[in-house]
């Protein structure tokens, strides 16, 4: 044998020995002192009294707790509803709000879960409306039959906090509003491209002075209110004359469309906000809007929750036994997944991957509620990003110490390989 392949042999050999020390490490077997060492039991222990976690280093899972175990994934499960949405909704989607304008000039608008028509895009609306010839709009007929929804999302609270903010088929500004009280107890609207509408003052009313986002709760006639009151301000800021009633109602059948507007927020766009907000109010729209899009109008939870779980099932492959849906934005503990259902779910939104925020380098989406600490997402690989899922459900928030420690054993077993 030649000096060249003694030392090709010796070099081959020397691979192996690494990688069987990399195995030995992260199986934690006694007495293994090595770079992986992170991975061992007693070292998990000490973090992870109820949860699971897997770890990927180039397609592989390199270190893993419990990773079949059902467990609450909090807002990491947005990521399932991101995924589920650029595959039955497309990348392209756009929500649409239709307007009709009978000959009496009575407005009628119909919502189809728009997430996205904020004070901006109405404005755009009542522009569109002047660029039509629209001179004159007085009574303005809310239609949101498009959504039959019985109750709130399953999790959400009753509070005046924007992320309990109820869905619907036609809100606006996600169904909140933001507003600056004064010393002397008057109210104003906080942002200057939204006017004062007398629905803000009613809500302020008590509040100590200072600046204040409250959701309009799930009363669906104030709902519908504070979306008429908007459209009529704008409506007066933009010089178009009318008065008359705001009230609730279906669009008449045969009356053709004034105008259908689309969203200026396609689905990425959409999906980076959601994310990098951890938007409720946004992920269960597209929860819903996948509802409607499989089953049809009027969009429900039941219709959600089938189109959500047929596609984490039959189009991903996840088992039964590996996922339960119950909404989409995470907020209920009836949303249930394994560690090993989540990386399934990160591998398939691989090339969507720079669309999650980013957390010290890394991608991550964090997800929390009481007792509920939760972290999925992407280390920088060789060959890509490397998907990771932390959930633990239980009192004491270690998410981040395991964190660092996860992405340290991901480091260490790339420079030994």
């Amino acid at each position: 044998m030649g000096e060249d392949q003694i030392q090709a042999n010796a070099t081959a050999l020397g691979r192996c020995l690494r990688c069987l020390l990399l195995i030995v490490a992260i199986l934690g077997w006694p007495g293994a002192a090595t770079a992986a060492a992170g991975c061992r039991p007693a070292a998990l222990d000490r973090l992870v009294s109820n949860g699971g976690l897997v770890l990927t280093r180039d397609g592989a899972i390199i270190c893993s707790r419990n990773p079949d175990q059902l467990l609450i994934p909090a807002s990491t499960w947005k990521l399932g509803t991101a995924l589920a949405a650029f595959h039955v909704l497309g990348p392209e989607y756009r929500f649409e709000t239709r307007f009709f304008q009978s000959p009496d000039h009575t407005l009628y608008i119909q919502g189809l879960g728009d997430p996205m028509l904020v004070s901006e895009e109405v404005a755009e609306v009542m522009a569109e409306f002047a660029r039509a010839g629209v001179r004159e709009i007085d009574d303005i007929v809310l239609d949101d039959s498009t959504f039959a929804l019985a109750h709130p999302a399953d999790g959400a609270g009753v509070s005046l906090n924007p992320y309990d903010a109820a869905n619907g088929a036609l809100a606006v500004n996600f169904n909140t509003v933001n507003i600056v009280v004064a010393a002397d107890h008057t109210v104003r609207s906080a942002e200057p491209q939204t006017p004062t509408l007398p629905l803000m003052t009613e809500l302020g009313r008590g509040l100590h002075p200072g600046e204040h986002r409250i959701n309009i709760g799930d009363d669906h006639a104030r709902v519908l209110r504070h979306v008429g009151e908007l459209f009529r301000a704008i409506q007066q800021r933009q010089g178009i004359a009318g008065t008359g009633r705001i009230r609730a109602g279906r669009v008449p059948a045969g009356l053709a469309p004034l105008l259908c507007h689309r969203s200026s927020k396609r689905l990425p766009e959409l999906v980076t906000a959601m994310l990098l907000y951890s938007n409720n109010f946004i992920a269960n729209q597209l929860f819903l809007a996948m509802g409607a899009k499989r089953a049809g109008y009027p969009a429900t939870w039941a219709k959600g929750r089938t189109a959500l779980g047929h596609f984490l099932h039959d189009e991903l492959g996840l088992a039964p036994q590996t996922v339960e849906v119950e909404e989409g934005s995470g907020l209920s503990r009836r949303n249930r997944i394994t560690p090993r259902g989540l990386l399934a779910i990160l591998n398939a939104f691989a090339p969507h991957s720079t669309l999650l925020p980013l957390k010290n380098s890394r991608r991550v989406k964090s997800g929390t509620l009481t007792g509920v600490y939760a972290y999925a997402g992407y280390l920088n690989g060789d060959k890509g990003p490397d998907g990771f899922v932390l959930i633990l459900n239980q009192a004491a928030n270690t998410r981040d110490r395991l964190l660092d420690l996860l992405a340290a054993l991901h480091d260490r077993s790339g420079a030994g390989s």
